[in-house]
């Protein structure tokens, strides 16, 4: 039994020093992030205290801290949150201010207030000062630390009551305005609520439960305060509200009684109200039972250790955000550096910074680089894209003979024969063709120049370090000197690609060993064509209309018979109006053999005195006869040739050797272009990646140090802007925080741990560790 005791008597020991160990940390946390202005993404625990206008939540926070400390008025008078630290002192710590109770604003280091009344007067000044002095609120917060004895350490947020009228220069909007502000505080896991409702008004209509139950629609963390219990009808009491059978909460509900506006006009002290609060409870039939889990004394009590319960829970998150935060800021910090004064120090700094960026632009082109893209290609892999799926694969789907017609190679061909009628095709317009054709690679291969280029320049932005960042004119010189160098080595490149190009249309080797060759190329088409047997009409344009008719070749001329007209003996002539040379012949032949009196053209001497039709046979006439009639019929004879049209162009029958011909070249310009796609598509990205690529890879970092690395631009080019040191000033003082709130954490003893886990007293319906009866001099 004695050691049950002594067991229940050391556990209140370990609730207060558990509660003297979390909550002034978190404390300290509070004051470390609002000393140094910055803003940390860390939401600590605190106790937000929500309510309605005149519900009373000024009344509750005075009665906790045993002062009248705040501004009272029918109006709006909490227009800025007030975050109220209560720490409780021991009355004999050998501290000059040992027991004595006072009060300190975080905006006035140093100051300590004795007077209450003063801290009021400093409330409303400093309301004033930010929210002006005609009722208007403000979302900064009021930082007040209470030393007190009396009280117990917890942390309250009072927040700006919840109005529905705007007065004043309050905007018309100010309901919602309020509900946002709360709503702030409220809505992270690690507030706790203190929904204050007044006993008089409907607790379903409650603006505190409702807006805590937004934030909060489990009630895990809100604890409901119900006030003016003493004013309600006669008749009626809280009781149902305060064991949670209307609206259940999970940490329960608390009633007080408040003082009443003429205890406040008549300055009864909170400690006589505190004894009239606990009379009335004790006495009231409907609360007796409820007496010690009623009052400010439990209230405070509950709010300690629900604090307390609620800190231990949120202390892993809390670690663990700060520590992210922690490495965070750290990197970002270092990425900022700092810029040396010394002249010895900017040229060190410079010279890492050219290096840095040479390494990463070597490294993104060789796909070494550390942050590797799973998403896309970067880099190197964007060249061989290029070389491989772009440039060698649009040159494969070139067709050798495109943009060649048949017609064209027809012409070529009987370009290159002159005068002259051959046996097969010369080498002229075989040469000729294909060099048309090889002089088309000439551009996809400069654009696959380009393309690299292109990517280069791309990867001289990505390779920007963060050094580069700090210093803008130094990126802009970068930028301008990388750029030139690119430029630069791309012209070397595509002057060997031309000329490639070139010495391919040079000279033509028809002796290369994967050339088809003459023979066989016309082997093949001969072969091709007799297995058809089908003569391709040649399809072109015709220019001159019937003109165009007149004019045929000496072949196609030659397979058309010359035939007598049997009503007058006139040759016809065919239909273009040219005799063939097989006519002539055959009419020179027949004016030989005719008998005198005929025309050599077969048409009979108009001066003769014989019809038509005479005989063979007829004796020769004189000569003085025959030579009148002769000249006659020599005039009658003449002929005249049309002018031939200015575009002359081939007959539209292909024969079977012109055929075979065409055939036979194109299997000549397929086989050698072939040959030269092949070495074009090896050439070429050997020229892009000598000239130009490995080129800039092995000279930028000289380069660099050549056009930039000079004494006296040190100064302009490693020149922050202001945003950059005011980043870095703020990353500074960021991490400072952040260390300091690490290093809090870090001073949290450890048995605290062991004490939260182990920690047991009595407890009530709602699972919290509260004690019988409250026992000790709390005011």
């Amino acid at each position: 039994m004695a050691e049950e005791d002594e067991q229940q008597q050391s556990q209140p020991q370990k609730a207060s020093s558990l509660g003297q160990t979390l909550i002034p940390v978190v404390n300290k946390l509070q004051d470390i992030c609002s000393q140094s202005g910055i803003s940390i993404p860390i939401n600590l625990p605190q106790v937000a205290v929500v309510g309605s206008q005149s519900s009373g939540k000024s009344s509750v926070i005075e009665a906790l801290v045993g002062r009248d400390f705040l501004p009272r008025g029918p109006d709006v008078v909490t227009r800025r949150p007030l975050m109220l630290q209560l720490i409780q002192t021991k009355v004999n710590n050998g501290d000059d201010d040992g027991g004595v109770e006072y009060g300190e604003f975080l905006h006035l280091p140093g100051n300590k207030f004795y007077n209450f009344s003063e801290i009021r007067n400093e409330i409303q000044a400093e309301t004033e000062r930010e929210a002006g002095a005609n009722r208007g609120i403000s979302e900064k917060t009021i930082r007040l630390k209470i030393y007190s004895p009396n009280v117990l350490d917890i942390t309250l947020i009072d927040l700006p009551g919840i109005t529905r009228v705007p007065v004043g220069d309050q905007p018309s909007d100010i309901e919602a305005r309020i509900r946002t502000m709360i709503m702030k505080y409220i809505r992270h896991p690690s507030c706790l609520i203190l929904a204050v409702t007044p006993a008089n008004s409907d607790l379903a209509n409650s603006d505190a439960l409702q807006i805590a139950g937004n934030a909060d629609p489990d009630g895990k963390r809100t604890i409901g305060v119900i006030t003016k219990l003493d004013i309600m009808d006669r008749g009626t009491d809280a009781r149902n509200l305060l064991l949670g059978k209307v609206i259940p909460l999970q940490l329960g509900y608390v009633g007080v009684v408040n003082r009443s506006q003429e205890d406040i006009m008549h300055n009864r002290s909170i400690k006589d109200a505190l004894a009239a609060e606990e009379r009335f409870f004790r006495s009231h039939p409907g609360y007796i039972n409820l007496a010690d889990r009623c009052g400010v004394p439990q209230l405070a009590k509950k709010l300690n250790q629900i604090l307390v319960q609620h800190i231990r829970e949120c202390l892993p998150a809390l670690k663990s955000a700060i520590s992210s935060q922690l490495v965070t800021v750290t990197k970002e910090y270092a990425s900022y550096g700092e810029t040396p004064d010394t002249r010895a120090g900017q040229g060190t700094l410079l010279l890492n910074i050219l290096s840095k960026y040479s390494e990463a632009f070597n490294s993104l082109v060789e796909g070494k680089n550390e942050e590797i893209s799973t998403s896309e290609l970067s880099g190197g892999a964007r060249i061989h894209f290029i070389f491989q799926s772009i440039f060698v694969r649009s040159l494969e789907d070139v067709d050798p003979c495109d943009g060649l017609l048949d017609e064209d190679i027809r012409t070529a061909i009987q370009n290159a024969r002159g005068p002259r009628s051959a046996v097969f095709a010369a080498e002229v317009p075989f040469e000729v063709l294909v060099r048309r054709q090889i002089a088309r690679l000439s551009d996809p291969s400069i654009q696959c120049a380009q393309f690299i280029y292109n990517e280069l320049v791309k990867m001289s932005h990505s390779s920007m370090v963060n050094e580069l960042q700090r210093y803008p004119v130094l990126r802009k010189r970068v930028d301008e000197v990388v750029g030139r160098f690119l430029r630069e080595n791309l012209n070397p490149a595509e002057s060997i690609i031309r000329h490639l190009i070139e010495m391919e249309m040079d000279y033509i080797n028809t002796s290369h060993p994967n050339f088809i060759g003459g023979s066989k190329a016309l082997e093949t088409a001969q072969q091709k064509i007799r297995s058809s047997m089908v003569i391709v009409p040649v399809s072109r344009p015709r220019d001159g209309g019937e003109s165009d008719m007149a004019i045929v070749s000496e072949r196609s001329s030659r397979s058309r018979p010359v035939t007598r007209s049997p009503a007058n003996g006139f040759i016809k002539s065919p239909a273009n109006g040219v005799v063939s040379d097989q006519g002539v012949r055959a009419n020179a032949e027949a004016a030989r053999n005719r008998p005198a009196g005929s025309s050599i053209w077969g048409i009979p001497s108009i001066f003769s005195g014989t019809e038509s039709h005479s005989s063979a046979h007829e004796a020769p006439k004189s000569n003085s006869q025959r030579e009148p009639s002769y000249n006659i019929d020599h005039a009658l004879s003449t002929i005249h040739l049309r002018e031939p049209p200015s575009i002359l162009r081939s007959s539209e029958t292909l024969s079977e050797q012109e055929a075979t011909e065409i055939a036979a070249t194109k299997l000549l310009l397929s086989s050698y272009f072939d040959i030269v796609r092949k070495i074009i598509e090896d050439s070429v990205p050997k020229a892009i990646m000598h000239f130009l690529v490995n080129h800039t890879k092995r000279e930028l970092h000289n380069v660099l140090i050549q056009k930039l690395y000079r004494e006296k631009l040190f100064e302009e080019m490693l020149q922050e802007p202001g945003e950059v040191s005011a980043k870095r000033k703020h990353a500074r003082e960021t991490l400072r925080v952040l260390q300091l709130a690490f290093q809090t954490l870090d001073e949290l003893p450890l048995e605290a741990e062991t004490i939260e886990r182990g920690y047991s007293l009595g407890t009530d319906s709602i699972g919290l560790p509260l004690t019988s009866s409250y026992t000790t001099n709390f005011f």
